[in-house]
């Protein structure tokens, strides 16, 4: 059965989608079969991996509303290994039309349960809120990453964020690990950028992973040309970053074999 990992932050332009998609995409270089879930409105992950929203006719939206099976509308990606179910604007209503509905917490994690064998991760990318859908995400989640931007306003919102996931955790869905926090747009000549990762990292310990995301212009370059940064620019230190995740995430669930010497390359090789 695959890992369900949903990455996830209330605040907006801390790379979560940057995260899923890049994450998703070196999991799969690793030679893990990966499944991304677009659960944003926003559809940027659907973007970023080379697909127009606006031609997509059937997305996550209809699976958690009208119970279409996932199966059925999963695309293949230029990614060897990896796989996308969209999404689309319409996401947006979901929200209003399971108000309503008996366990609408547990829509999504029904429709992922149906799928979820067929690969060895499955990622979901959440939109910056903490509504019902990215609460169907963590529902339907075994772990979950928060990703958090070097800067001033770190730690803004984390602890609300912590509660929420300690709610789930009691009310929904009692196995939901953290599976780290990912510091995010680090820039090393800044003494700020090193501050917040120090104060992090001292705050939480061994919850922190230790990749860091350099700040990266590659790794912003990318979406618009439809590609992981593994596929537009696989020496760029963005490129090396993801490939670090992926690789300290399958030696944390005890799925590789690595050395630990070969384990994290240098950004700067």
């Amino acid at each position: 059965m695959g890992k369900v990992i949903s990455i996830i932050n209330q605040k907006g332009g801390v790379g979560k989608t940057t995260t899923a998609i890049n994450l998703a995409a070196g999991l799969a270089i690793l030679e893990k079969k990966v499944l991304l879930i677009d659960a944003d409105p926003q559809a940027n992950a659907t973007s970023g991996l080379g697909f127009d929203p606006n031609n997509v006719t059937t997305s996550i939206f209809e699976c958690m509303v009208d119970h279409v099976d996932p199966r059925e509308i999963v695309l293949k990606t230029s990614t060897p290994n990896l796989s996308l179910i969209p999404s689309h604007i319409d996401l947006v209503g979901a929200e209003i039309l399971l108000v309503d509905k008996p366990n609408r917490e547990q829509v999504m994690r029904m429709a992922v349960n149906k799928i979820q064998d067929d690969y060895d991760f499955v990622i979901i990318d959440c939109s910056p809120s903490l509504g019902l859908i990215t609460l169907n995400a963590m529902t339907a989640s075994d772990s979950v990453i928060i990703t958090v931007q070097c800067e001033y306003f770190a730690l803004e919102g984390l602890g609300k964020l912590l509660h929420t996931i300690k709610l789930v955790q009691e009310r929904f869905n009692e196995n939901l690990g953290i599976e780290g926090i990912l510091l995010t747009m680090y820039d090393a000549r800044l003494r700020l950028a090193k501050q917040v990762v120090e104060e992090v990292q001292e705050h939480f310990k061994e919850l922190v992973f230790n990749t860091l995301i350099y700040r990266n212009t590659k790794l912003g370059e990318s979406p618009s040309h439809g590609k992981t940064i593994l596929d537009y620019d696989a020496q760029s230190v963005g490129s090396i970053n993801y490939l670090n995740l992926a690789r300290e995430i399958l030696q944390n669930n005890d799925l590789t074999n690595i050395k630990n010497a070969d384990k994290i390359l240098s950004e700067h090789d």
